[in-house]
C-alpha cells in the first residue's frame, strides 16, 4: 500500500538540488525523491553464506590457526 509523505522545512538549496537532479534523470522532483528514498533505504540483496565463504582469500593452513597447545 502506498503512503503519502510530506517533508517540511527543506532548505531552498536542497530543494533546488533535488529539482536539478530530477531534470538530469528526466523525472519529476517527486519521482526523484522516491528514487532517492528507495536507494537509501532498500536493503541490498543478501548473499548466501557459502558465497561469502568462497570469496574469502586463502590466508594460511588450518594448523596456523590452531590455538590448542600440544
Amino acid at each position: 500500500m502506498a503512503t503519502n509523505l510530506v517533508v517540511r522545512n527543506v532548505d531552498e538549496d536542497i530543494a533546488l538540488a533535488l529539482k536539478q537532479r530530477a531534470a538530469v534523470h528526466g523525472r519529476s522532483a517527486e519521482a526523484e525523491h522516491r528514487e532517492i528514498l528507495k536507494d537509501a533505504l532498500q536493503r541490498p540483496q543478501r548473499r548466501p553464506f557459502s558465497d561469502v565463504l568462497a570469496s574469502m582469500p586463502n590466508v594460511g593452513k588450518d594448523a596456523d590457526f590452531d590455538v590448542r597447545k600440544s
